[in-house]
């Protein structure tokens, strides 16, 4: 396979289609390496347009799927970055590139560790990988400018709302299977917020988070 040409296919016929046309994320993609945060056993699928099976249960969302949020999120240099579900760790690289810092919250111990190892391989130096339950965020280390849930949850937790500045963003895919929706919501005061639907998906749940409560008659 030729991973260039890979690479290169993967923003032009996945990622750009899908209106990710921001320069500074596309030219990001090209430079961090996806291929080095997939398991070696799925490395052929690291350029596919689907998830990717990872440790413990757990996927890498879609590539389109990453970009998009990453977008959205519109992440500045002097910006501190929460992130819940680490993964193997390839997100938070690429928050990492446009944030002043990243905390990754990554309950599996085994993922925690691979992100780790992945990040350092990759010379990620500003971004910190937990391993704990993010289902709270990090109250005593907030407020965040941004906050994203890379995975799906029923509904955004006020608690997770209540841990981002004024201007702040969180990105989290929300829903019941078959239908979810990734949104993107600003805190705009102390007291108000403002949320966006910015597209259609479906990806699997982040742990701990609550579930509505199923009535049985």
């Amino acid at each position: 396979m030729n991973i260039e040409q890979a690479r290169f296919n993967m923003i032009e016929q996945q990622i750009r289609p899908w209106d990710v046309l921001d320069q500074g994320v596309l030219s990001l993609l090209a430079v961090v390496k996806r291929e080095d945060f997939v398991p070696p056993a799925y490395r052929a699928m690291a350029f596919v347009d689907t998830e990717v099976p990872l440790p413990a249960g757990q996927c890498m969302l879609a590539p389109k799927v990453e970009a998009r949020l990453l977008q959205e999120l519109s992440v500045h240099k002097h910006e501190q970055v929460l992130e819940v579900g680490a993964g193997s760790g390839y997100m938070a690289a690429l928050l990492g590139h446009k944030a002043q810092q990243v905390t990754t919250m990554e309950i599996h111990p085994e993922l925690a560790a691979m992100a780790r190892a992945n990040l350092q391989r990759a010379a990620v130096l500003n971004v910190n990988v937990r391993q704990a339950d993010g289902s709270h965020g990090l109250p005593d280390e907030g407020p965040f400018d941004v906050i994203l849930l890379s995975g799906s949850v029923a509904d955004v937790p006020p608690h997770l709302l209540a841990q981002l500045k004024v201007g702040g963003r969180l990105a989290a895919i929300v829903g019941q299977q078959p239908i979810m929706r990734a949104m993107l919501v600003t805190r705009s005061s102390d007291h108000d917020f403002a949320t966006v639907a910015l597209f259609d998906t479906v990806a699997p749940r982040l742990v701990n988070f609550d579930e509505p409560s199923r009535f049985k008659f």
